[in-house]
């Protein structure tokens, strides 16, 4: 039964590990111009598997941050890994022992959270090992090609290549902002107040990854008293 589960993990993150490959590789591109060769790439996708917690160190490192700052905008920028595990933790067998539990948690995506939390009973690790096995690797040797290529690519090209990171971005919060006009209101609001920091005086010499910490969690902090999410919502999103 755990092998079939295991099994059915490596196949339900087969569609997830090539779309990882894609993204992972543009941002090795940043991880090159942070100062990153391939191997050092590895390993930060290989334990950091989030593509905006790795956009966000890798700008970080490229800004010359403190390991502090460095530190709290990745905590912050995947603060929503909190939630989802959260959640996949009340889908646990109570028998389920803790370093399951740690290890499952350890590799909660957007992705691999949604294919968990689809499936019926209870949650079962070895499924998500499953998971981990095809899709971790795929995101973590992305990166490290991306940085490869950045090395050999003319720069052109590289330019050009780091732009699909941000078509990236707003691939993932377009969609919520056309269905959510709180989503939509956030989004613009960022654009604006982050340009307006970043040639405001004095603010403007903010580091840049300080600047994104603020607003973050003041732009976060509002929205959340002006329109917080209701219970019956919460179970709506469940439910669908």
């Amino acid at each position: 039964m755990k092998k079939n589960a295991f099994l059915e993990g490596m196949r339900d993150s087969i569609p997830i590990g090539l779309g990882y490959f894609a993204v992972a590789f543009s941002l090795g591109i940043l991880a090159k111009n942070a100062g990153l060769n391939a191997v050092q790439g590895f390993i930060a996708s290989f334990f950091n598997v989030a593509s905006a917690g790795e956009n966000a160190l890798f700008n970080s490192i490229l800004n010359h941050e403190t390991y502090i700052q460095v530190a709290i905008i990745t905590l912050v920028v995947n603060a929503r890994y909190f939630l989802m595990s959260c959640s996949i933790s009340q889908k646990f067998d109570p028998k389920t022992k803790f370093v399951h539990r740690l290890l499952v948690g350890f590799g909660v995506t957007d992705e691999i959270f949604g294919i968990t939390i689809a499936r019926k009973g209870y949650v079962e690790p070895m499924y998500n090992y499953g998971a981990f096995t095809f899709a971790i690797p795929c995101w973590a040797i992305g990166t490290s090609l991306g940085i490869i290529a950045g090395s050999i690519l003319p720069v052109r090209v590289v330019n050009a290549l780091s732009v699909a990171l941000y078509g990236m971005f707003i691939a993932i919060f377009i969609p919520p902002a056309k269905k959510n006009l709180i989503i939509a209101i956030g989004v613009i609001t960022s654009f604006v107040l982050s340009y307006v920091c970043s040639i405001a005086p004095y603010i403007k010499d903010i580091s840049p990854g300080t600047r994104t910490i603020i607003l973050t969690i003041l732009i976060s902090a509002v929205l959340a008293i002006i329109k917080p999410v209701k219970d019956e919502e919460n179970s709506s999103d469940n439910n669908n």
